[in-house]
C-alpha cells in the first residue's frame, strides 16, 4: 500500500521491542520518490509488513511509528487514536468537573507520533512537531470537532524542534473562535491558559502533580516561586494557605496573568507581591536564609547533549543558591524538564548543592510529569520531567 523500506539485518532490535522511532542508519537504501511525510511502510526479511509510519528525509529519525503492523492510516484511523487516548484520560480523572485543563494526546506515547493535543475545557490546542504530523492536520481538527464539539481548536505548532525537518513556525486559529480568555479548572482552581502567546501550548500541564504537593504542604510558609511565569505554583501556594508568596519572572507579562490568577480565585492579593527580574541575577544577589518555601522551575537548560556540561552548572548554581535562602525546616521544591539531565543528575547536583551551602537535605517526594503526559515500556524518551521535595535542616 506505502512505499516499503528494508531495515538493515543487525538494526530490528528496536522494532521488535515496539520501539516507534527508525533512526536513518538502520535503513537500506531508500526508495526514489520518497518525499517528507509520505507514509511508508517497514518491511521485515520476508517482505512482510511490521511497521507503517511517515517518512522524514531531513532527520536522524528517519520514521516515527504510528502502527506495529500493516494499517491504513486515515482520517477514521487517526480518530480512533485520539478516542483511544482520551478515554485512559477519562479513567485517571480527567475531565471532572475540577479537572478541565489536560493533555489528550502525548506524542508517541499514545502512538500519534509527532501530535500533542491539549484540552483547555472547551478550546483544544493543537501542537504538530513534524512534517509526519503535518498532513494530519485536517483530519485531527475533524476528528476534536466529531468527537469534543469544542469552541476552538488553535494551532502552537513553533517548536524549535520542527527546524530539524525545516518546518516554519505555525500559529493560529484552526476551527471556530477564540473566547477572550481561556479559562479551566485545576482541582478547584480557576487557571489561565494564554494560548497565543505563552508559552508551550499555554499553560504547564505536565507539574500539576507538582502543584497539588506545593498546595499540601504551603501552609503559613513564606514562599517564593522562581521563574514562576503565569504563576501557576504560586496560586498553589496561596490556595494552600501560604503566608506570602513572592513571584520572580523575566516576563512582565507572565507576571500580570500571575497577579489575575490570584484575582479571579479571590485569594488576598495583598499575600502576593511580583517581581520582573532575571532569576540568575536575582538569586546570585541573596544568600541570608528568608523563605519557608522555594519553587524552583526553571525552562529547559539542556536542549541537547552538546548543551549538558552548560546547563549541569545553571541547574547546579540555582538549587546551591536556593538552599542558602531557605530557613531551618524550609522546603525547596526543585524541577528539572531537560531530558537530558535525569533524575540522577538532579540528585547529585542537589547533594552537591547541599554540601556547599552548609545544609542538610531531607527527600519528602519524588515527582514526575503528570499522567496526562504518560510514560511508556517501550520509549523511555517520553520520560523527560523530575521533581525533587526537599527539607533543609540547619
Amino acid at each position: 500500500m506505502y512505499p516499503q523500506l528494508r531495515l538493515k539485518q543487525n538494526r530490528t532490535a528496536s522494532l521488535a521491542n515496539r520501539h516507534p522511532w527508525v533512526f536513518s542508519g538502520a535503513l537500506e537504501q531508500i526508495p526514489n520518490g520518497l518525499t517528507d511525510g509520505d507514509l511508508v511502510s517497514i518491511v521485515d526479511g520476508a517482505g512482510t509488513t511490521a511497521a507503517v509510519g511517515t517518512y522524514a528525509a531531513h532527520s536522524l529519525i528517519s520514521v516515527r511509528i504510528f502502527h506495529f503492523g500493516p494499517a491504513e492510516i486515515d482520517k477514521a484511523w487517526i480518530g480512533k487514536r485520539i478516542a483511544e487516548a482520551h478515554r485512559r484520560r477519562l479513567l485517571l480523572g480527567f475531565g471532572a468537573p475540577d479537572l478541565t485543563g489536560y493533555r489528550v494526546v502525548f506524542g508517541e506515547s499514545d502512538l500519534l507520533p509527532g501530535i500533542v493535543i491539549d484540552r483547555y475545557g472547551d478550546v483544544f490546542v493543537v501542537q504538530l512537531a513534524t512534517t509526519g504530523a503535518e498532513r494530519f492536520r485536517q483530519a485531527i481538527v475533524d476528528c476534536l470537532v466529531e468527537q469534543f464539539s469544542p469552541v476552538a481548536v488553535y494551532e502552537r505548532s513553533d517548536l524549535p524542534s520542527r527546524d530539524e525537518e525545516r518546518l516554519p513556525a505555525v500559529t493560529g486559529l484552526l476551527y471556530g473562535r477564540m473566547p477572550e480568555t481561556v479559562e479551566f479548572r485545576e482541582y478547584g482552581r480557576v487557571c489561565i491558559a494564554d494560548v497565543a502567546g505563552g508559552q508551550k501550548t499555554g499553560f504547564f500541564l505536565d507539574q500539576r502533580d507538582l502543584r497539588q504537593e506545593v498546595a499540601r504542604i504551603a501552609a503559613g510558609r513564606r514562599a517564593v516561586d522562581l521563574f514562576s511565569n503565569m504563576g501557576a505554583c504560586a496560586l498553589a501556594a496561596l490556595s494552600g494557605g501560604a503566608a506570602s508568596v513572592h513571584c520572580v519572572d523575566s516576563s512582565e507579562h507572565a507576571l500580570t496573568q500571575c497577579a489575575n490568577h490570584a484575582v479571579i480565585n479571590g485569594l488576598d492579593s495583598s499575600r502576593l507581591t511580583t517581581e520582573t527580574a532575571d532569576v540568575f541575577q536575582w538569586i546570585a544577589a541573596r544568600s541570608a536564609p528568608e523563605y519557608d518555601l522555594i519553587m524552583l522551575d526553571p525552562p529547559a537548560l539542556i536542549k541537547s547533549r552538546r548543551h549538558y556540561e552548560a546547563g549541569r552548572k545553571g541547574y547546579h548554581f540555582l538549587n546551591r543558591a536556593a538552599l542558602r535562602l531557605l530557613n531551618d525546616g524550609g522546603i525547596l521544591v526543585t524541577s528539572s524538564c531537560s531530558a537530558f539531565f535525569t533524575e540522577e543528575d538532579l540528585a547529585v547536583t542537589l547533594r552537591r548543592g547541599a554540601d556547599q551551602a552548609e545544609v542538610e537535605l531531607s527527600l519528602l517526594k519524588t515527582i514526575r510529569q503528570s499522567p496526562d503526559h504518560p510514560l511508556s515500556f517501550h520509549f523511555p524518551e517520553a520520560a523527560y520531567l523530575k521533581a525533587f521535595v526537599c527539607l533543609v535542616s540547619r
